[in-house]
């Protein structure tokens, strides 16, 4: 994909920031942005309902309003908040996909990018225009911008899934492949954790 146009530029000094995204299986997307130079941390969630608290088990049925999220913390200094886009759209899921990825449907599974303040949704939504008027991908982009209200952090054993049970059949078809592709499309923001 395209780098974005409209994006922030390298800080000069290093300072934490922070970025939620939702694209299906969480598993997947921590997965990715845990193996990109820049990265803090990444941890699987809960985020863009109305309830007041999340649990797997509320958010899988679907009623919560809740999406499957990962919470990105980065170094601003070290990788743009335009380059953690292009990563999410180019290799973390497939934009495209309404209320659903892969094997996984409901709206906990929707493709969503949750914003902290008017620089991000500023960048989010370019970058999908952008996208979209280059005719990227076959079909139109459905990933839902919206403010951040709030992150809920899932269940320990959600955290680090991918990387702790790597030989799960469910990771070496969805997730596995996701990480490859990341290693091969952007070698220099890859960290081979």
């Amino acid at each position: 994909l395209p780098e974005p146009t409209v994006d922030t530029q390298k800080a000069s000094t290093s300072g934490k920031q922070t970025a939620v995204f939702s694209g299906g299986c969480f598993w997947g997307i921590q997965a990715v942005f845990q193996h990109l130079k820049g990265v803090i941390s990444a941890t699987s969630g809960y985020s863009g309902g109305s309830a007041q608290n999340a649990d797997y088990e509320a958010v899988s049925t679907g009623q919560t309003g809740h999406a499957e999220s990962v919470e990105v913390v980065y170094d601003a200094s070290q990788i743009t908040y335009g380059e953690l886009l292009r990563v999410f759209f180019s290799v973390a899921h497939d934009p495209t996909q309404l209320n659903r990825q892969g094997p996984e449907e409901g709206t906990q599974y929707r493709s969503a990018i949750f914003y902290k303040g008017d620089e991000q949704r500023h960048i989010a939504e370019s970058y999908i225009q952008q996208l979209d008027s280059a005719k990227i991908f076959r079909r139109k982009i459905v990933t839902q911008v919206a403010p951040l209200q709030a992150f809920y952090p899932a269940e320990a054993y959600h955290q680090n899934y991918a990387a702790l049970h790597p030989n799960q059949p469910y990771i070496v078809f969805n997730d596995a492949p996701k990480v490859e592709h990341l290693k091969q499309q952007f070698p220099d923001l890859y960290a081979g954790k």
